[in-house]
């Protein structure tokens, strides 16, 4: 296989390779607090946040769901039914920006890096078998980077414990994710292809005309809402834990 036949595997971070509800809530709820000070929010996820997971795609959204299920009057199945105009109306309803709330979560967790770094890296687990297929993976000298929207120093942190490193990692602060899937496809005379859990956002990539060339997975894990894997589009293959540990020949 030569190096232009190789794929550059380009990995969501939040729910394909690392589970971090546990981080979510905790530094949610923190910054929420942070802005709303009057705010009364447990200090366990309540079970609506796990519903909202699936719909949240950045991580103000986080901060601002947090501040929602504080409201004694939130209906929540509303919430879960228009999660796109519900949130606008949201950040009508508390006065606060994307980027203040963006600030106030990144400040968490910079600070609780600060103070604690291996308590905040314990609110993070790996799913079972991704650590030793991204070594695996570098070993046989095929390339992978991660594409999230969480800053990415907070993510390199998080790979740094388990001694992995990409070829190449983008955060937000990157541009979004088509943006970035184009500079790829641009730039490297290689397959790229793209693997998330969120089904939205690869129906993004599909509709995309200059992004017809990424190759999109939907892994079978990870924050995914009720039927996602139901009649998937053309050009998003299925991915089971058994395929994406087996030879890059196998993948769908």
């Amino acid at each position: 296989m030569t190096e232009q036949s190789v794929p550059l595997l380009v990995f969501d971070f939040d729910g394909v390779l690392v589970d971090g509800m546990a981080e979510y809530w905790w530094s949610a709820r923190r910054a929420a607090l942070a802005l709303v000070p009057d705010l009364s929010l447990p200090e366990q996820a309540p079970p609506g946040f796990a519903q909202l997971r699936p719909q949240i795609h950045k991580g103000w959204e986080m901060v601002l769901m947090a501040a929602e299920l504080g409201r004694p009057d939130l209906e929540l199945a509303a919430l879960l039914a228009s999660y796109p105009a519900q949130l606008e109306q949201a950040l009508l309803r508390w006065g606060l920006s994307p980027d203040q709330l963006q600030r106030s979560l990144e400040r968490v967790r910079s600070e609780a890096i600060a103070e604690d770094l291996p308590g905040w890296l314990a609110l993070h687990r790996f799913y079972p078998g991704v650590v030793e297929r991204l070594q695996q993976l570098a070993c046989a000298g095929s390339p992978w980077a991660v594409l999230t929207t969480k800053g990415g120093e907070f993510a390199r942190q998080i790979l740094r414990a388990a001694g992995l490193e990409p070829w190449a990692l983008f955060g937000h602060e990157q541009g979004s994710k088509s943006e970035v899937l184009a500079q790829l496809l641009a730039s490297q005379n290689r397959p790229i292809w793209f693997v998330e859990d969120r089904r939205p956002t690869l129906e993004l990539v599909r509709s995309q005309a200059e992004l017809g060339a990424v190759r999109c997975f939907l892994v079978s894990w990870g924050y995914l809402a009720p039927g996602d894997r139901q009649q998937l589009p053309d050009g998003i293959h299925w991915l089971e834990p058994e395929i994406f540990a087996a030879p890059l020949a196998q993948w769908p």
